[in-house]
């Protein structure tokens, strides 16, 4: 990032309140500032090594530090405690497959056609022209893995050994996509469990999900254990708390809130064993470890789903519960401790910022994140490097944000209004429809004002901010196709 350009950013936040006064010649400080803090020094073999581990529906509210209810994040208030927390960490999407998908290769979804939650049916997959996380990590002769959840195409070509992963072990998709779907059973057939390229279980069971947690953490710990002395990146995608929920007898019954409350005390255990193994290796201060998750909480299935705390809604919506996730990164020695950043920033973000940090060339193609090692480093001249952030639901641009403030265009959702079910049987939603509202994310976490008839000049500015968007990325609203698209690999394309 050029002075220019940070200068630039800045005056295009014109109304944040941070910078009305501010003068053009503390606006050049703060830049040069934050460009010469913006990257660390490292020597020549030093690149850290990387750990994500992303869950699956966990809502906001749904760890210790960020307000938990009902059971105990231990491990995870710890990597706080010795790290940093985001509370405006957002995903791309609120749905399974197309956060996963922004993830792994720092696009929007819609710039790569992954929407949705690709199923068995599905004919699509990442394309072999996307560069996902394990790729930029191979430039630097990385060792790499993935444990859990895939879900960006459940052919053989989709899956992650052909996309930069030496190790696999997981599920293709969901695991409701089963003859056991508590609404649709007769929709699905039985769900596979893949190692490396082959099915190792055809049929999982009740049985098997039990373990999965398990199984996932034993083999993140292995893979610890065996590539300590190289660098190496870990990708732990947790199937749960995404229901239907298992956990086995380590929690089962340990908390107060219930099944949901043990299955996330049993993610938290996974944690504590990722960290351990990091210390017992002898690379704990060699390695960043981020934990975040996909989307908000499914809040139909009521004791059986998480809480998005004050924020409106949960998975599926473009409201705050659907997007906005608890984040919290750890590196110690380079992330300061016991540190909060309040800045927008996305997992989008993590492809540049890694790339960054192990000096991996970035791809040819355009993608949508950030490097946001200013504000993982507690930087205090640090901000978003996002003058905008785009709120898509498939193909659909339902809002936007721009500094504090998001503006959400006329769209239907699914609400909450009705008595949400229980014990893993679903209900509650009902039709909603907002017009065209303003909020000021700082003042309403919770989006219950609409100021725009106070703020006409935001909404304006905000309007033209979505017309880029909609030139770049499409929205079928307008019936507009982006010409910043690249198509997703179809089956097709290899049948031949």
């Amino acid at each position: 990032m050029n002075i220019t350009s940070l200068l630039h950013r800045t005056e295009r936040h014109w109304w944040r309140p941070a910078f009305r006064n501010a003068t053009r010649t503390a606006a050049i400080v703060l830049a040069v500032l934050a460009i010469s803090c913006a990257r660390p020094i490292f020597a020549a073999d030093s690149s850290p090594n990387v750990v994500i581990i992303f869950t699956d529906d966990q809502g906001y509210a749904d760890v210790g530090c960020f307000g938990a209810e009902g059971f105990e994040t231990p491990h995870l208030d710890r990597m706080a405690d010795e790290g940093m927390r985001f509370t405006s960490f957002y995903v791309a999407q609120a749905v399974c497959g197309a956060s996963r998908a922004a993830l792994l290769t720092g696009c929007y979804p819609n710039r790569i056609g992954m929407l949705g939650a690709p199923s068995h049916r599905s004919s699509h997959g990442i394309n072999a022209n996307e560069v996902l996380i394990p790729e930029l990590c191979k430039q630097k002769g990385y060792a790499t893995a993935m444990y859990g959840k895939w879900h960006l195409g459940h052919h053989r070509p989709f899956l992650p050994m052909q996309h930069g992963f030496d190790d696999y072990f997981g599920l293709p998709y969901s695991n409701d996509m089963w003859p056991y779907h508590p609404e649709r059973p007769d929709a699905y057939p039985d769900l596979p469990l893949i190692d490396g390229n082959e099915i190792a279980n055809p049929k999982v069971t009740p049985e098997d999900q039990v373990w999965l947690t398990t199984w996932y953490t034993e083999r993140a710990v292995k893979f610890i254990d065996e590539h300590h002395e190289d660098p190496f990146f870990l990708y732990v995608a947790h199937s749960m708390p995404h229901v239907p929920l298992f956990v086995s007898d380590k929690y089962a019954g340990k908390s107060e809130q219930g099944m949901y409350g043990d299955v996330i005390s049993e993610i938290d255990w996974g944690v504590g064993q990722i960290l351990e193994a990091l210390e017992r290796n002898g690379v704990d201060e060699q390695t960043l470890v981020i934990f975040t998750s996909d989307n908000g909480p499914w809040l139909s299935y009521g004791n059986h789903a998480g809480s998005a705390g004050p924020l409106r809604e949960g998975k599926g919506t473009t409201w705050e519960g659907g997007v906005r996730e608890p984040c919290i990164m750890r590196w110690p020695g380079h992330i300061p401790a016991g540190t909060t950043c309040n800045e927008l920033a996305a997992t989008i973000d993590l492809f540049p910022t890694i790339a960054g940090l192990i000096g991996a060339e970035l791809p040819d193609h355009p993608i949508d994140g950030k490097d946001i090692w200013p504000l993982m480093s507690g930087h205090p001249a640090a901000e978003t490097p996002h003058e905008v952030f785009y709120y898509y639901w498939g193909n659909h641009l339902q809002a936007i944000r721009s500094g504090d403030w998001k503006l959400h265009f006329p769209h239907n959702f699914r609400s909450l209004t009705g008595e949400p079910g229980n014990d893993g049987k679903p209900d509650g939603y009902t039709q909603g429809k907002t017009g065209l509202a303003l909020f000021n994310l700082r003042e309403d976490i919770g989006e219950t004002t609409d100021v725009k008839e106070q703020h006409p000049e935001v909404v304006s500015r905000l309007k033209e901010l979505a017309e880029e968007a909609r030139k770049e990325l499409g929205d079928s609203a307008t019936k507009q196709k982006g010409s910043g698209f690249r198509p997703p690999a179809r089956l097709s394309d290899f049948e031949n």
